[in-house]
């Protein structure tokens, strides 16, 4: 579609056209991990927000249709990961494998979660709610543990990734 060029649909009848529209917001980018009976598993996720800050809440919204959502819909804990513009790699290959988080330079938390090393933020949490939401399911989490660094956000846009520098 051409810049400028404003296009109007119903959503519910054209997937395609609502799915760049949502492209149109840029986000950062998440991976969430967990531990499971198989070992460490990890999703990338871009469905994350702040909720409150007392008490502290997150959300992120696994789709139910993704062969790792069995490993997150019952998790009592979880991590979620900010990553920096350096991490792409990381990103990549957890998107092709669950288990790629074995490949990725890791620490455990005090409580067994998989901490990525060089996060931005992470955010160590425990189940606090589930909302059904159509194709997807809210998930959140309440943090127990945070931590943050500086650095360049990897960030996804229009179904491409990339990296915002303060200029």
């Amino acid at each position: 579609m051409d810049a400028g060029t404003l296009q109007t649909f119903d959503p519910s009848s054209n997937a395609d056209n609502f799915r760049g529209a949502l492209g149109s917001f840029v986000t950062g980018v998440t991976v969430v991990t967990t531990d499971s009976p198989e070992g460490p598993v990890a999703i990338v996720a871009n469905s994350f927000a702040s909720v409150s800050l007392d008490p502290p809440l997150v959300l992120w919204s696994p789709a139910k249709s993704s062969r790792r959502f069995e490993h997150f819909a019952g998790s009592r804990r979880f991590a979620v990961h900010v990553l920096g513009a350096n991490q792409r790699v990381i990103c990549e290959a957890i998107i092709k494998s669950k288990t790629a988080i074995n490949d990725v330079p890791t620490h455990l938390s005090h409580c067994g979660m998989p901490i990525i090393e060089g996060a931005l933020a992470t955010f160590e949490c425990t189940l606090e709610a589930t909302h059904d939401a159509g194709d997807h399911v809210i998930v959140v989490g309440r943090v127990t543990k945070a931590h943050h660094q500086g650095g360049d956000p990897l960030v996804f846009h229009g179904g491409k990734y990339g990296s915002f520098n303060e200029g």
